[in-house]
Formats: structure tokens, C-alpha cells, sequence
């Protein structure tokens, strides 16, 4: 059963967090050192958080992305290192998680302070961004710095709007939850904004020893998501048009052409690690991770909503998605393939579908632009909607409200502020680096730190112009405002999307055996969507764990006329037929699932099982050997082995 977070613990909160405000009030009007009471600010939040997850059920993880990460660090703890394949998945996370593990010991708690403090510094880096743009006057429209604002009132401005987005950020609700859990999220969005910060910060040519580190550092946050190399056209068009070094023209085109060279040196020396491992030790030639083909088709298919939508063949889940992959490429070409060939299948499926349906594929980009600005919240995870029911998360903001307040401070900042316009750059490019596949929750995350900015600056502009009583201004910036919110608020209205918190909360449920919830989610999600396969596959798992077979072999009959490779769902079946001594139909689906799946040494020992049962001694043996082939370790497995071996008669010589 799930701990609850007792209210006493709640009001204990509360009141840390009134006194941390007011004290933040008193300290506002100090600008040396702001920035450290923002870090310290953001970090309390953010531990709040960490602590109340500590005291849930969630901490250890035990499902999605979160497990995959865990059980890929522990196997590196244990000394497998590689697989001698190439990477299908990047590995940064897992080899830090494992590092963490090997330092402080097995406690996912360390990962989430670590990325606390990472969350306190994207904090500090709003702060500054805020300062170093909003803090100096204001452009009018003939590029002159406006006379009616002192250089104090500015800074006072910069501040004001930094400490807005800073606590934005602490407090934004999708923010909070993957802060602490088992995802990159957090070191993705604080280098991302770091080097963003490096852009507007300096107004001078940098060294191209920074140059070249910035070039590592994209690198080197890669090989844990990949979409931060969609910055490297923002630093290049910082280099050739808002860099600038020496008297002469031919010194300026040097310094651009050097700092470009180290800076794609400095990727290729970040990424080292992995294409070195993928080229010399697997041999294998994928420069970062092979799965890139499979997820560039889940974005890029007839079945495709612009979310992450499994097409047939795939099912849910990081773990069972990438083998799937893998297996349906291998039967396709009918022999073992290298993970670089996988990837290559995949990306030539998705390449023919969108050179076969151009039409229908330019709208499927514009739905994934609207995703990425809509305020319905696609949470894959579902993790948000777990930790938020059972009180880890505190309150705060979400994605269509900074959005909506953010498009106008955007658009207005771009005119009065220009350094503001590679925040908005920013933004936009991380979104570009998701119309190439698909648009979640936390992939849009990155974003949010500048829509903060734009938000806050929305905010500001508000609050002054009618303080100053401007109001045909402030008409006009509510007008935008009101056209901003239109357009994140369009509805979806697709019922899948509006089933997978529930499903997901009831598979998480079903997994930690709280049937009762379990019940009421996946039958919220059945109503939504009875057409979807993993729903009924989870509605018969619920009711095989209430001892109730028939509506159970309903369920899973259900599923295999909606997907008829759904191994899950002949292998329960096929489960039930051995209870109920259908020996011969148990065989029958157990042959099915290794059709699917020929390496699953618990389906090889089933099968011998059902064989044994119905008399086909050598069918058996030969199971059961391929069963210890996989698994030698397994106890039951020998000792079926060595039952079928007793009662096999030998053949005479």
C-alpha cells in the first residue's frame, strides 16, 4: 500500500514556504547576491518535493523509462559494462546512475538531490538571463535606448522579472515531478539554458577555448538526450552575426572559422564515449544510439498523432518497445541484424511514408506544432498524475497557462529587448528538434524555462502599463493574451489521449497490487477507449489477480482480435489453459509467444511443461534445454529437466 503524506507534514510546508517568501521579499531589494537566494529558494522547493517522494512508494521505481534507466545502471554495477552491441539507448544517464550507485551506494534518493541542485541552478540561470536582458533600457523603434528609465529602475525591472521566473520554475508542476525521479530531464534544461546564457552574456567575442568546451559540453549532454544538439545552429549564429573581434574583417572571418572548427571538435570529443564504443568495440557504426530509426518511425507513420503512439507490432513501454523493434526488423530481413541495420529499417519505413504521403505528413508537422503549444498535458509517464494524487508534488503552474502568458511577453520583448530574441530562438529550435519525432510532457520541458521568461516579462509589462495608465497598451497586450490562450486551449479530442493517465495510473496500480484502484482506473480507461489492446490486456491482468478466469480470458481473447502478436496475452492464455489441464491448447499458445520472442526462457519452460503434460516427452526435453541454454541459474528449470530426463526412454544403440 502507498504511504500518504500526513496533513501535519502538509501545513509544515506551507508555513516554510510563507516564511521563505517573506524572506525573499526582504532580500529583494538587494542586488548583490539575489542570485543566491533564488538557488536557495528553488532547491527548497525542489527537496520538498524530494522529501515527500522519499516518504511515498514511488521512490524505488518499477515501471516505464524510470525502470529501464535503473535496471540499465545496476547491470553496469555488476560489471556489464556492454552487451557488445551498440548503444539502443543512450547511455549517459544509466552510467551516471551507475557511478552515483558505486559512491554513495543503491539509493535512488542521491540521483534526486543531485538533480535538485541541478533544477536551483536552471533557477539562477533564469535570473541572470532576466537581468542580462530586461535589466538595461528598453529599444525604441528607431533602436535608441529609451531616456524615461534609469539604469536602476531597469535593473529593478530585470530583477523583478527573474525572481518571477525563477519561482515559476520552482514551482512548475511537470518541472517538480521529473526533477526527482529517475529521468535526465533536469541536466537536459539546465545545459541547454547554460548555453543559452553563455550566448546572451557575452557581448564580446568568447575565447575559443570556450568555444570549444561549449562544444563538449553539447556533446557530452547528447549521449543522455540528443535534442540538445539543435543549439549548435544557435552558437553558429552567434559566432557569424552577433560575435564580433578585432579592427578588420579578415580578423573577424578567422576567429569565426577557428571557433567553428572547435566547436564541432568539441562535439565530436563529447560524443567520444559513445561512437567509440559503437564503432571499435561493437562494431558497429552508429554514432550515438540505434533506436533513433525506431522512435524517428513512431513519429512518422500512418498511425501517428503527433504523441508517441505505438503503430502495430510495437507495444508501450521502453523496454518492451525497443525489443519489439529489434525482433520485427530481424524477421523482416530473416536473420540477425547489427543494431545499425535496426535503426536503418526503421528510418527507411518512416522516410518511404513520408516521401509516399507528403500532403498528409506537412499536416501531421502542424499537429505536432499545435501539440507542442497545447495545454493538454501528455504525460507518457503518467507520473505526474500519480505523485500529484498522492500529495508529492506541491501545487503550482502548468505548461498552457506559461504558454499562454508566454507568446505575448515573446513577441513584445522581441521588440524592446533584443537580446531576448535568442531566448525565443531558443524555444523554437528545441521544438524543431521535436517535429522530428513526437511531443510528451517532459520532451517539451526543456522549453519551459524561456516561456517562463516570456511569461514573466507578459506579467511585468501588465502590471506597469496600468500602473502608469496606459491603457490602450495594456487593451493591446490582453488582446494578444487572449489570442495566446485561444490557441494553447484548442481542445484534443481524441479519447485515447484523455485514457492514457488513467491507464497508466491503473497499471502502476495493478502493479503494486492495489486492485481496488487498479479497477477504477482501467475501467475509466476502457470507457474511453475499448478499441485498445494494452487496456483489455490490463483488464484481464486485473481480473486473473482477483482469481476471476473467465472475465480474465475475456479480456485477453479481447486482445488478441485487436493485436494478434501480442505476446502478453498469449502467454496468460496459455497460462489459464495449464490450469485448466488444455495441455494441448496451452502448447499451442505458448508456441505462438515464442514465435514472437524466441530468447524468453520462462515461455521455453511453460511450453516443456504443457508438452510434458500432454505426453510429448521429447518435445519437452528439447524446451527445457533451450530454456537452461538461456538461463542456466534457474533451480526449476533443472529440476523439470531432470523429471523429463527420468521419464524419456532411452533409445536402444
Amino acid at each position: 500500500m502507498r504511504r500518504e503524506i500526513p496533513a501535519d507534514r502538509n501545513v509544515a510546508h506551507g508555513s516554510c514556504l510563507l516564511l521563505l517568501v517573506k524572506s525573499l521579499g526582504r532580500f529583494a531589494k538587494h542586488s548583490i547576491g539575489l542570485s543566491h537566494y533564488v538557488f536557495a529558494a528553488v532547491l527548497f522547493l525542489r527537496l520538498i518535493v524530494l522529501a515527500r517522494l522519499s516518504a511515498s512508494a514511488f521512490l524505488i521505481p518499477s515501471s516505464g523509462d524510470m525502470q529501464f534507466y535503473n535496471e540499465w545502471a545496476r547491470h553496469i554495477l555488476n560489471g556489464q559494462w556492454t552487451d557488445h552491441h551498440a548503444f539502443y539507448g543512450l547511455p549517459l544517464y544509466p552510467y551516471l546512475l551507475a557511478f552515483l550507485y558505486k559512491i554513495f551506494g543503491y539509493s535512488p534518493f542521491l540521483p534526486g538531490f543531485f538533480q535538485a541542485l541541478l533544477e536551483a541552478g536552471t533557477g539562477v540561470l533564469l535570473y541572470k538571463l532576466a537581468v542580462r536582458i530586461f535589466g538595461q533600457p528598453a529599444f525604441t523603434r528607431a533602436k535608441e535606448p529609451q531616456d524615461d528609465s534609469s539604469d536602476k529602475d531597469s535593473r529593478r525591472r530585470g530583477q523583478c522579472i527573474g525572481i518571477l521566473a525563477a519561482l515559476g520554475w520552482g514551482l512548475f508542476v511537470p518541472g517538480q515531478a521529473y526533477a526527482v525521479i529517475l529521468m535526465p530531464t533536469a541536466g537536459l534544461v539546465f545545459v541547454f539554458w547554460f548555453v543559452v546564457w553563455q550566448i546572451v552574456r557575452h557581448q564580446q567575442t568568447p575565447s575559443l577555448g570556450t568555444m570549444a568546451m561549449l562544444g563538449v559540453l553539447i556533446g557530452f549532454t547528447a549521449m543522455g538526450i540528443a535534442t540538445i544538439l539543435f543549439l549548435v545552429p544557435l552558437l553558429l549564429a552567434a559566432v557569424f552575426f552577433k560575435w564580433q573581434t578585432g579592427p578588420g574583417q579578415r580578423d573577424y572571418w578567422q576567429w569565426s572559422l577557428a571557433a567553428t572548427a572547435l566547436l564541432f571538435l568539441g562535439l565530436v570529443a563529447g560524443t567520444s564515449p559513445c561512437w567509440v564504443h559503437n564503432y571499435f568495440i561493437a562494431k558497429d557504426p552508429v554514432f550515438l544510439s540505434a533506436h533513433s530509426g525506431v522512435n524517428f518511425w513512431i513519429g512518422n507513420n500512418p498511425y501517428a498523432t503527433g504523441y508517441p503512439r505505438f503503430p502495430p507490432g510495437l507495444h508501450a513501454g521502453q523496454q518492451a518497445m525497443l525489443q519489439d523493434s529489434i525482433t520485427t526488423a530481424e524477421e523482416a530481413a530473416r536473420r540477425p541484424l547489427k543494431r545499425a541495420e535496426v535503426s536503418a529499417y526503421w528510418s527507411k519505413k518512416a522516410n518511404a511514408y513520408i516521401r509516399e504521403n507528403f500532403g498528409s505528413w506537412l499536416k501531421l508537422v502542424l499537429i505536432k506544432i499545435r501539440n507542442f503549444w497545447n495545454a493538454f498535458q501528455y504525460d507518457d509517464l503518467s507520473i505526474i498524475t500519480v505523485l500529484r494524487e498522492q500529495g508529492v508534488i506541491l501545487p503550482g503552474l502548468k505548461f498552457g497557462l506559461i504558454a499562454a502568458l508566454a507568446i505575448p511577453g515573446l513577441l513584445l520583448a522581441a521588440f524592446k529587448f533584443p537580446s531576448s530574441r535568442w531566448v525565443s530562438a531558443a524555444v523554437f529550435l528545441h521544438m524543431g528538434s521535436l517535429l522530428t519525432v513526437f511531443v510528451t510532457e517532459r520532451y517539451r520541458v526543456a522549453a519551459v524555462p524561456g516561456l517562463l521568461l516570456g511569461a514573466s516579462f507578459t506579467t511585468w509589462e501588465l502590471w506597469e502599463r496600468s500602473a502608469r495608465g496606459k491603457y490602450y497598451s495594456v487593451a493591446t497586450c490582453v488582446a494578444m493574451l487572449l489570442a495566446a490562450t485561444w490557441l494553447v486551449s484548442v481542445p484534443q479530442r481524441d479519447p485515447g489521449l484523455w485514457a492514457l493517465d488513467a491507464y497508466n495510473s491503473g497499471w502502476q496500480a495493478l502493479q503494486s497490487n492495489n486492485l481496488p484502484l487498479a479497477k477504477k482506473k482501467l475501467e475509466l480507461a476502457y470507457a474511453y477507449v475499448p478499441e485498445n489492446s494494452e487496456i483489455n490486456f490490463s483488464l484481464g491482468n486485473l481480473h486473473l489477480a482477483q482469481g476471476e478466469h473467465k472475465e480474465a480470458k475475456a479480456f485477453y481473447v479481447a486482445t488478441l482480435r485487436l493485436d494478434p502478436r501480442h505476446k502478453g496475452a498469449l502467454n496468460n492464455l496459455g497460462v489459464l489453459a495449464l490450469t485448466e489441464e488444455q495441455w494441448s491448447l496451452a502448447a499451442d499458445f505458448f508456441a505462438r509467444a515464442l514465435e514472437l520472442d524466441p530468447r524468453d526462457a520462462k515461455v521455453h519452460y511453460l511450453l516443456a511443461q504443457a508438452l510434458l503434460r500432454s505426453g510429448n516427452l521429447d518435445g519437452a526435453r528439447n524446451e527445457i534445454i533451450e530454456a537452461l541454454e538461456l538461463k542456466p541459474d534457474q533451480s526449476e528449470f533443472t529440476t523439470l529437466r531432470d523429471k523429463i530426463l527420468g521419464l524419456v526412454t532411452p533409445r536402444s544403440p
